[in-house]
């Protein structure tokens, strides 16, 4: 079976890896344009790009995905089966040109957590468990036929790095998985319908932007516990904070909390403080303390190193 691979971060890296170590007949890699990144603006290759370079596999990096050059050489690749991991919104004449046609890994247990940032929302909020599905591309984004779906617990203190790394894993199995399916002739996809009980409430997962990543601190300390895990170590949460004696709020980036119920009567939102060891803000119902920040201009630290560096 030919396989075109398309994907870019290096989530998706894992799922071509164990394509190509186990030997499957990879014809084509597609992956984003180069792009400036960094204060250089050097260009960067995506983890996908560097991975198929080292490999010497056949590699296509579109800026337009309808355009004629990109669909005429996709079709020299004569591939009879697409598969997708972490890449962007195919158009119908590319997920429909195969004869097997075109599979998506998701890193969540579909129905639930369509949507681009499904580890983080997961996480967010408070779920206990979540997965990785394959399933065919349709017309509406993640909402085809679903092959194949594993499980994974998550811990309390997960975050959202360490599911993505679970998932990276478990996922690449899963897309061997149904690889061998296909070419055993044994695939049975079911409607995504059929795993959407009555009263099941489906949750999104939209694309996260700089806003979205602030905490909210008129939520109880469950929720930016949770918050905070789930955008940690990327994009990562953050909010406004006055440090005592600083005359500016700074923005703090937040990677690592814990929770203190408490009960107070201090406004929420005040900081409390040593200076030395510890930082923590009120909540409505407790206290969410510091545990690893990073201040403007400074590298990632624990609290106590960076409160010790400032002047109080």
């Amino acid at each position: 079976m030919r396989i075109v691979f398309m994907g870019t971060p290096d989530f998706a890296v894992e799922s071509l890896k164990v394509l190509v170590e186990n030997d499957y007949n990879v014809v084509g890699v597609i992956t984003m344009p180069d792009k400036p990144a960094g204060r250089g603006h050097k260009i960067q290759y995506s983890p996908v790009k560097q991975y198929a370079l080292d490999q010497n596999l056949p590699l296509l990096q579109p800026e337009k995905l309808k355009d004629e050059t990109f669909l005429e050489e996709l079709k020299s690749l004569k591939a009879d089966l697409q598969i997708v991991v972490a890449f962007r919104m195919l158009p119908e004449v590319v997920w429909n040109m195969p004869k097997y046609g075109t599979f998506n890994l998701h890193a969540s247990l579909l129905p639930q957590y369509r949507g681009a940032a499904p580890i983080n929302w997961a996480i967010i909020n408070g779920e206990k468990e979540t997965g990785a599905t394959t399933f065919f591309l349709t017309h509406e984004i993640d909402t085809g036929k679903i092959i194949l779906q594993e499980k994974i617990s998550i811990t309390e203190t997960d975050d959202a790095g360490i599911v993505h790394d679970k998932l990276m894993a478990m996922g690449a199995e899963l897309v061997k998985k149904t690889v061998d399916l296909l070419i055993a002739g044994e695939i049975e996809a079911i409607d995504q319908s059929q795993f959407i009980p009555s009263d099941l409430q489906l949750k999104s997962a939209p694309k996260i932007f700089k806003e979205t990543c602030e905490i909210n601190l008129n939520q109880d300390v469950e929720a930016v516990y949770n918050f905070v895990r789930g955008m940690s170590p990327y994009p990562t949460a953050w909010l406004e904070i006055q440090f005592p004696n600083q005359s500016d709020k700074n923005v703090l980036n937040v990677f690592e909390t814990e929770k203190e119920y408490e009960n107070h009567n201090l406004p929420i939102g005040t900081l409390v403080t040593d200076g030395k060891k510890f930082a923590k803000i009120a909540l409505k119902n407790g206290f969410i303390s510091f545990k690893s920040v990073q201040a403007p201009g400074k590298k990632r630290m624990e609290i106590g190193e960076l409160l010790r560096g400032m002047r109080f």
